[in-house]
């Protein structure tokens, strides 16, 4: 297992993570026998398809076919990775993890990080609403209407006017190294050309002083880093300092508010991106709890492929300034390239999501909301007003950032959408546009063209099998044993496992083998032996999910598993003989390799030995002394 977590401790959370109660946590699930049912949370339904096996513990989906145990459930769900899943499911079942996090040159470890984070914000939480210097940063939220409510959802401080806040509070628990490595404490030296160095030359002090605190949380609402706003604002300091990139914080990666807001944006498949933390909380307030933000930095394709996760169409709500345009468009072309859809909902001059909210309402909010325009009418008006788009230079300017944009965006259908809504606000012939569309991707694409080489290997995996299903009889082989494994003994004396073209049926097998042999449960197997995306547990509770399909009343689970054994020995003779056939015809007609006629010889006899084997595989009766 990664991270050096060992077997046995995976499996003790598995077992202490009833699947049925972690999922009926997060949503209703209605009994329905030995099973369990509701609508599928991973797409859209009317008709129940998703099934809970309390059982065997695993989830299966038959109408998206998304599946697994509880550690896929929580990675999907919760879109993360396996190590969080591990962390949430060992969090609820009250069982102590240890994992060494520690960087081959000795960096720091991340859930001590995490802890000093989760310190510090409380600390400063509590500063801002007891402490007396807190004051003016109590009025500030005040004045910005901002209730004690909002300061306790988004754990928002203030650190007071002091250079040793954090030092004299958390060095007594954590290492200076540790501090610094959260990004709260800062080491300086004197660059004033005298000599000497070590501790006697530094000097260390709190990054964050006399400012409101923000505490910067991830997607699993943990406290990540902060962002300190001043309050003077004829002060001549930045207006916010953010933490510095850390083990924990890349703002490249964060977005503000998302652990409040991803089960939001999940069920409306709908994000609204704002530029700042007030106007985020602003939008939480009055209902609109699909809001965030990027983080002390412009927004970037890591920050797309996070909102990906979660949505299918992004609104963008930025300021009405051509900073705000600029950042608008720039942005949506970002998203573009995610395969999102993308609006953007123009701001009145001089209003941001805040003071618009509470100057004239949510309502008013979520009429700027309803009356979002495509990325391409917006960006057609900003570029018409900087530029005369009656001349000829100008319509060409023009059509040339247009196509630009839409070349981003990947999805065939919404290209051809924004082709035809390109074609009407130019006045520009939809071929004309396509050509140049054509004429463009070519000429970006040319430099990049290397020689033609191997094809990759794709990844095994379920998204593996998508285009080439599996043969039915070794799906059935499975099916069979996983509802009697007493049976794997048939398979392991008369069936080699390398037979079994599909690699991860042959993986299933094997661990269904093991189990047995082991008196072992299936699943356990399986878990141990998982990779970090699940994909054999997902693979096996499709499998898991359909021993409806090998209920026969003509034949017994034994008699079903002979019957498909000489079947995927049948059809393994069949390839090989038709491979000595095609070397045979090769030779002889000169389009392979020439065989000597000793050569040949052999392989004659070989393809009319396979032809006897063959005929002897009609029965059980007749196949067990070649078996």
């Amino acid at each position: 297992m990664p991270r050096g977590i060992p077997d046995s401790l995976i499996e003790e959370i598995r077992q202490h993570s009833d699947i049925a109660t972690v999922i009926g946590a997060y949503f209703h699930l209605q009994r329905a026998g030995t099973t369990f049912k509701a609508l599928c949370p991973f797409h859209k339904e009317k008709t129940p398809s998703f099934t809970v096996n309390p059982v065997r513990q695993f989830y299966h989906c038959f109408g998206c076919n998304a599946g697994g145990d509880v550690f896929k459930f929580v990675m999907e769900y919760e879109k993360v990775d396996f190590m969080t899943a591990v962390r949430m499911l060992a969090q609820k079942a009250n069982i102590r993890i240890e994992i060494e996090e520690r960087s081959a040159t000795g960096g720091p470890n991340k859930e001590t990080l995490y802890a000093i984070n989760e310190k510090t914000a409380r600390h400063y939480q509590q500063i801002l609403l007891q402490a007396a210097e807190a004051a003016p940063a109590r009025d500030y939220l005040k004045r910005r209407q901002l209730p004690e409510s909002a300061i306790a959802d988004f754990t928002i401080g203030f650190a007071p006017d002091a250079w040793d806040t954090i030092l004299l509070r958390a060095a007594k628990q954590y290492s200076i190294a540790d501090l610094e490595a959260a990004g709260l404490v800062v080491t300086a030296r004197p660059d004033d050309g005298t000599p000497g160095t070590g501790p006697a030359r530094e000097r260390r002090y709190d990054r964050f002083r006399n400012r409101l605190m923000f505490a910067i949380h991830d997607e699993q609402g943990r406290v990540i880093g902060f962002s300190g706003r001043i309050l003077d604002k004829d002060a001549s300091p930045a207006k916010y300092i953010n933490t510095p990139e850390t083990p924990l914080f890349r703002k490249s990666r964060v977005l503000y508010a998302l652990h409040r807001a991803r089960q939001a944006i999940l069920e409306a498949h709908q994000a609204i991106l704002c530029e700042g933390q007030i106007d985020v909380i602003r939008c939480h307030l009055a209902g609109f709890t699909r809001a965030v933000a990027a983080q002390g930095t412009a927004f970037t394709e890591e920050h797309a492929r996070i909102l990906k996760r979660y949505a299918d169409d992004v609104i963008l709500v930025f300021d009405a300034d051509t900073a705000g345009q600029n950042a608008s468009l720039r942005t949506a072309a970002i998203l573009f390239q995610a395969g999102l859809a993308v609006r953007i909902a123009a701001l009145p001059e001089g209003e941001d999501p805040d003071s618009l909210i509470l100057n004239k309402g949510g309502d008013a909010f979520q009429k700027l909301l309803d009356g979002a325009r495509s990325v391409l009418d917006f960006q057609i008006d900003v570029l018409s007003a900087r530029d005369n788009r009656a001349s000829e230079a100008g319509l060409m300017r023009i059509t040339a950032a247009v196509l630009d944009m839409i070349r981003r965006q990947p999805n065939a259908v919404y290209q051809a959408k924004l082709l035809q809504e390109a074609s009407s606000r130019l006045q520009v012939p939809e071929e004309a546009l396509q050509r140049e569309l054509r004429r463009g991707t070519q000429a970006e694409r040319r430099p990049e063209q290397a020689p033609a080489g191997p094809e990759p290997v794709p990844a095994v995996g379920p998204g593996a099998m998508a285009g080439r299903p599996a043969p039915p009889g070794e799906s059935a082989l499975a099916e069979h044993l996983i509802a009697e494994p007493a049976l794997a003994g048939l398979v392991r004396q008369h069936l080699p496992l390398d037979m079994i073209t599909t690699p991860l049926i042959r993986q299933l097998i094997q661990a269904i083998l093991d189990a047995e042999t082991a008196q072992r449960d299936v699943m356990a197997v399986l878990s141990e032996r998982d990779t970090p995306d699940r994909a054999l547990s997902t693979f096996a509770a499709g499998v898991l999910a359909a021993p409806s399909k090998i209920k026969s009343a003509f034949a017994t689970h034994e008699e079903s598993l002979k019957s498909l054994i000489l079947g995927i020995r049948t059809q393994a003779l069949q390839h090989q003989r038709k491979a000595l056939d095609a070397r045979l015809r090769a030779s002889r007609s000169g389009t392979g390799p020439k065989l000597s006629a000793k050569e040949e010889k052999l392989l004659e006899t070989e393809y009319l030995e396979i032809g006897m084997i063959l005929a002897k595989m009609k029965s059980w009766a007749t196949a067990l002394p070649i078996l």
